[in-house]
């Protein structure tokens, strides 16, 4: 008997998700723990692996949402038939459709022959349909720098509609039109989640912190792994750590009529990716090396930017560092990331008159400001550990 591939559950609350794309074809084979299908969930889109070998049989849902536990497709052997499998409507003759459709309107694009069609740059060509080139010429988009999700990475309307595109051309948009892009369910998760944060009754705590200790300890780590590049933001999480270790009670998540206070300090890292605002979560940070750390941010950032992190990547975070410093921002307020209780804002380091011992000196200073949930945190406490952040970010040797 053919086996079901039903929606699967990839978190707790996880209700529903959204086919994005078939990575295998009707007829195809298929190995147990190969990629199958990517999913849409609202906190990541990831590759479903198959949990069966055999032949793809048939495919009950090409894209769009259902609930979990939906049956989506059947894989067994060539040949076997499916048990309830729903009938297929037949197919209208694609020429026929066309030809009735209005002048005024494009025919869907389902299975257009693939088009070779110039860069709107002038450098190389790439494979488009006709619909996803005319919407892309209508709204001056520039095809170069959209992903396609078609037959061997084919551009179609849909990706161009879902905006993709991290350039425009030269051309403009004609004066007065609107362009309507629905929301991904990640970018629903994050006005949903950001909405929430600023619900929540918090307070800000500032500080700077002469870096010069910190940029030599950079330095020197960068000069003993030249294959491995440290950051300010590894030294950060590393000294944000240590400091969630000696204050345990700004290491939790308010949850409603409980605090929960982990063992270990999972920091999270802000990054600007193309699907929106994410926060994938470096685990048990207090234990590494500052190697390890750039090692594991590097390759979490990386997945993040390609979108191919998976659900576990974003769970479990006890604190949030947010850096704009490489921005040029001194300093900002970084917005909660609940269910956690604080979070860090960090801007650039910029050479600073400052007064010491009676005379005044220029030093590589940075702004820090730490946002907290007063409903978890207290002012005291919140400042306590702020104090005890500047401190090892001006002397790193006492966590190291």
């Amino acid at each position: 008997m053919a086996n079901e591939v039903k929606l699967p559950r990839l978190g707790q609350g996880m209700e529903s998700g959204s086919i994005v794309k078939w990575l295998k074809s009707e007829g195809d084979q298929v190995a147990k723990g190969e990629p199958l299908f990517e999913i849409d969930t609202d906190k990541v889109t990831q590759e479903v692996e198959s949990d069966f070998a055999g032949v793809l049989l048939k495919i009950a849902l090409q894209s769009g949402d259902a609930p979990v536990g939906q049956t989506i497709a059947w894989i067994g052997e060539q040949g076997e038939e499916i048990k309830d499998a729903p009938k297929e409507k037949p197919k209208e003759d694609k020429a026929s459709k066309d030809d009735k459709a209005p002048k005024d309107e494009a025919p869907k694009d389902e299975a257009p022959k693939d088009e070779k069609v110039s860069d709107t740059t002038g450098g190389g060509r790439i494979k488009a349909s006709p619909l996803a080139r005319r919407i892309a010429r209508e709204r001056g988009v520039d095809l170069s720098a959209v992903r396609g999700t078609g037959p061997d990475g084919r551009i179609i309307a849909e990706d161009v509609e879902r905006g993709e595109s991290t350039t425009r051309a030269p051309a403009a948009v004609p004066t007065g039109e609107v362009e309507s892009v629905p929301l991904t369910n990640i970018r629903k998760t994050i006005a949903r989640r950001l909405t929430a944060a600023w619900e929540a009754p918090v307070f800000q705590l500032t500080v700077s912190a002469d870096m010069t200790r910190a940029n030599e300890l950079i330095a020197r780590a960068r000069e003993s792994r030249p294959d491995v590049r440290v950051t300010v933001t590894d030294l950060l999480a590393k000294l944000c750590a240590v400091a969630l270790m000696r204050h345990r009670d700004v290491n939790v998540q308010f949850a409603d009529d409980e605090l929960l206070k982990f063992p270990t300090a999972n920091v999270g890292i802000a990054v600007a990716a193309p699907q929106g605002l994410i926060v994938p979560v470096l685990r048990s940070v207090e234990r590494q090396s500052l190697a390890e750390l750039a090692t594991a941010r590097g390759e979490l950032v990386g997945r993040a930017r390609e979108n191919k992190l998976t659900t576990q990547d974003l769970e479990g975070g006890t604190f949030t560092i947010s850096n704009l410093g490489m921005y040029g921002i001194e300093q900002f307020i970084a917005v909660l990331n609940p269910p956690q209780a604080a979070i860090l804002a960090v801007g650039a380091t910029a050479d600073t008159p400052v007064a010491r011992g009676g005379a005044v000196e220029v030093r590589p200073i940075m702004t820090m400001t730490l946002t907290v949930d007063h409903r978890a945190v207290d002012g005291a406490a919140g400042a306590d550990f702020l104090r005890t952040v500047k401190q090892l970010v001006e002397d790193p040797a006492l966590a190291l």
